[in-house]
């Protein structure tokens, strides 16, 4: 790696690339991918759900201080986890502790869609926090199955996965919900599913993760450097060489070159290697960008929070009235759209604007979007309905909501390229993770609790939570002007 190390793009190195091992890869992706199926497939029907359990007395203005509740339950969760199953794949290796992930969220959801009260609600949404939270150990494996010459491209593939849940999530609870009423000869004729109107979607979310799970199982490699090490001294001498072969020990993981990533020499330097001070770790130019990284988690955070109780509240209220079908068409259609976005010009624009530029040009957009929920309000009450102009404000606001997933691939990119040294990854990735985690674990019960008080006191005529995520949209872009222009690498 060279002494600096451009920020503003994503740029061939004199190094040849060394291809990605796809199949690795894709594996850890779909772990990802659990995630937001998971916290996405309760947006459509979440605040009806909510209001169901009887703990909101009839007051509808009051399930906007319960939904943040369940959601702050699952990124609380997730955050007091994060480190731990770290530590724990250092010690047992990364596979099995990824393995335990999906297999978790498949009993939380069929749980959750089980629930009949509001604090089993959040028993389950806490446990799938809990299983969310090896994410940080899927960015580890990636670490791992990559080099400095395409780590980059790795992972600015992560907001795609998280493009797809979105997607995925909301069709699932959308079109799932109530199906004893959807599908009255067939699902109707089964008491589980009249009594349990939200469990169908929710079981559907729990069986992809199983399938996750049991495709991880087949396929996915160990790649901690210490367990691979203790498979090989396992090895006799003389069957040494075909005990590696046959147990797939190497970082070959069908594309990349053995010779070159699972040498003895490289090895001995990866289980050995002292790790990064935390003064190392916390240099300036990390700290400005773990700044941004946790101002655009929050921000997101609060929007998701927003959509669906904004939408799902009554026109009169300061809502458009969406039904959980409806929501769920919207969140879905934007979904799809979203994850084509993402997959065809995300990739272009870092590399043709950087990484820096595109982040700073991404906020602006959000900006546009939240500030899209006032004059949607505003011009539902005065129509009484959803009119034109409604329906034009939600087109622009969901299309400039696309750049927000943008702005998450650059900072992704950003975080890796303000790491000193790549012997510091796993701690900074740990860091942002933590960091995220924990914003998000407050995000939603901020935004939701702000949306009910809004509602409720009618300050700034209702729309005063707006307010407070645009002047913070506006801190994050004068942040945004901060981030080093060219980041110092301590690698030679």
């Amino acid at each position: 790696m060279t002494a600096t190390a451009a920020s503003g793009s994503v740029q061939a190195t004199a190094t040849k690339q060394t291809p990605l091992p796809k199949w690795q890869l894709l594996t850890v992706f779909l772990v990802q991918l659990a995630e937001p199926i998971t916290v996405t497939v309760i947006f459509p029907f979440a605040p009806e759900f909510i209001r169901r359990t009887g703990i909101t007395g009839g007051d509808e203005t009051k399930t906007g201080y319960y939904a943040g509740f369940i959601e702050s339950a699952f990124y609380i969760a997730e955050t007091l986890s994060v480190f731990y199953w770290g530590r724990l794949s250092d010690r047992f290796g990364r596979k099995p502790i990824l393995l335990l992930g999906p297999l978790g969220l498949t009993f939380a959801m069929l749980g959750f869609g089980l629930s009949s009260n509001f604090w089993s609600l959040v028993l389950f949404r806490f446990a799938q926090g809990v299983f969310n939270g090896n994410i940080g150990v899927s960015k580890t494996v990636m670490a791992e199955l990559t080099d400095s010459t395409n780590i980059g491209d790795a992972f600015a593939l992560i907001p795609l996965m998280w493009g797809s849940g979105v997607t995925l999530g909301p069709v699932i609870g959308g079109l799932l919900v109530h199906p004893a009423d959807t599908w009255p000869n067939t699902f109707g004729r089964i008491a589980l599913f009249r009594d349990y109107p939200y469990f169908l979607p929710c079981a559907v979310a729990g069986l992809f993760s199983f399938a996750i799970f049991l495709l991880t199982l087949v396929v996915l490699q160990e790649t901690h450097p210490a367990t691979i090490a203790r498979k090989k001294t396992k090895c006799s001498p003389p069957t040494q060489e075909t005990c590696l072969t046959a147990n797939s020990t190497g970082a070959d993981y069908g594309s990349t070159d053995t010779t070159t990533v699972a040498s003895d020499d490289a090895m001995s330097d990866s289980v050995h290697s002292q790790p990064p001070s935390m003064r190392e770790v916390l240099g300036t130019q990390f700290l400005r960008v773990l700044m941004n990284y946790t101002f655009i988690m929050f921000i997101g955070t609060a929007y998701d929070a927003l959509t669906p109780l904004m939408y799902s509240t009554s026109i009169p209220v300061g809502g458009l009235g969406f039904s959980p079908f409806q929501i769920g068409q919207i969140l879905s259609a934007w979904g799809l759209i979203n994850a084509i976005v993402q997959c065809v010009f995300t990739g272009r624009l870092l590399r043709m604007f950087g990484a820096r530029r595109m982040f700073i040009i991404s906020v602006g957009f959000m900006f546009v979007a939240i500030l899209a929920f006032s004059f949607e309000s505003y011009f539902a009450r005065l129509a009484g309905r959803v009119d034109k102009r409604v329906i034009t404000l939600l087109l622009i606001q969901l299309t400039c909501n696309l750049m927000r997933f943008v702005a998450f691939a650059a900072i992704f990119v950003l975080v890796v390229q303000s790491t000193t040294s790549r012997a510091a990854l796993g701690s900074t990735n740990g860091i942002t993770q933590m960091a995220g985690s924990g914003i998000r674990s407050f995000a939603p019960y901020f935004a939701s609790s702000m949306f009910s008080i809004s509602l409720e006191t009618q300050l700034a005529g209702g729309f005063l939570v707006y307010i407070i995520i645009l002047v913070l949209t506006l801190i994050l872009l004068w942040l945004g002007f901060k981030i080093p222009k060219r980041f110092k690498s301590a690698d030679t």
